[in-house]
């Protein structure tokens, strides 16, 4: 026969064993389970399922990383992909099971300057989709969705750079309204606004003009002369002479622009037409921004890339261009 003594050893553990298991059970499937706001959680290479559980447990997911430690000691741990996935706060344990034993349920889209519009909607179709990419491309239109910035039918230039996270919910046109609202942010950020004018240009044409400089000058340290250039030959009102232009018409990003192509009247040909192109030719950066908005002083017309680091020199003259284009010849900078 127990003893009184023992009875209440026992008795307080079975009461700590039975707040234990009650304590897990709610650990694992929570009161209003799939109730809470969605969140991003991120898995990287090689991360452990600690670090996983820690993420989980940091935004939210779940309560106790102990307890799903726990429960995968018992029910094995799931293998988790590397990327990007959406999940409630305060999830059952089996959910959060369910969702990382399956492929990232969101899709990363990046927008990275000096990419074009069309570039970027290849990498949408590439993880939603052609079809999702193709209502995507109507609906980045400024038509459909308008841009403070904008002054012409596309898009193009308008789309903030930066990383877009399109869940299972997101709309082509969502996607494409965030992109647009990026934008405005990024330039706010360094000072174009709608009303915004420099050099006679309006806030669109300025776009245009940092997207020029944006696969122009390619480095920082380039942008802001190559911004000189194009307001110098703006000023004295004949053609830009710029290769990106008539590389963009062809979706060409860099190489060699052929006679054939400098002989084709399009709209981008800017050595056949004088002032901007009708739109901007690519996505662009902060730097572009600042560039064109604070472009030195200067006289140059001219320039050219002399090193394998892709410094370019700036030149007055035409005599002085060549020069430099001889010491690229001689540094092997064709």
């Amino acid at each position: 026969m127990l003893t009184k003594p023992l009875r209440r050893v026992l008795l307080a553990a079975l009461v700590v064993l039975v707040v234990a298991v009650a304590w897990f059970v709610l650990q694992v499937d929570p009161l209003f389970a799939g109730k809470g706001k969605e969140v991003i959680i991120t898995v990287h290479s090689g991360d452990s399922l600690s670090t996983i559980a820690g993420e989980l447990h940091a935004q939210g997911v779940i309560a106790s990383t102990f307890a799903f430690r726990l429960e995968n000691l018992f029910l094995g741990s799931p293998v988790v992909s590397e990327g990007t996935y959406q999940l409630r706060q305060g999830s059952s344990f089996a959910t959060v099971r369910a969702v990382l034993s399956h492929p990232p349920n969101v899709d990363v889209i990046e927008a990275t300057p000096g990419l074009t519009l069309h570039e970027i909607a290849l990498e949408v179709a590439s993880e939603r989709g052609v079809g999702f990419a193709n209502q995507f491309a109507k609906d980045a239109t400024n038509a459909v969705t308008p841009s403070p910035l904008g002054d012409g039918a596309s898009l193009e230039g308008l789309v903030g750079a930066g990383t877009y996270l399109v869940t299972a919910s997101t709309t082509p046109g969502e996607l494409a309204e965030r992109m647009v609202k990026g934008y405005v942010r990024e330039a706010s950020s360094v000072g174009l606004t709608a009303t915004t004018t420099i050099e006679g240009l309006n806030a669109y044409q300025l776009t245009t003009t940092a997207s020029i400089v944006e696969k122009e000058g390619y480095y920082p340290r380039n942008m802001p002369k190559v911004a000189r250039v194009i307001f110098n030959r703006l000023a004295r009102g004949g053609p830009l002479q710029m290769d990106s232009t008539v590389l963009y018409y062809f979706h060409q990003d860099g190489g060699a622009v052929t006679h054939a192509m400098l002989e084709t009247p399009t709209p981008y040909n800017t050595y056949l037409n004088t002032g901007l192109t009708p739109t901007p030719i690519c996505t662009v950066s902060k730097d572009a921004l600042r560039a064109v908005l604070h472009a030195p002083k200067g006289s140059w017309l001219y320039f050219t890339v002399i090193n394998k680091h892709g410094d370019e020199a700036f030149a007055t003259t035409f005599a002085q261009q060549l020069k430099n284009e001889a010491l690229a010849a001689t540094r092997g900078i064709e």
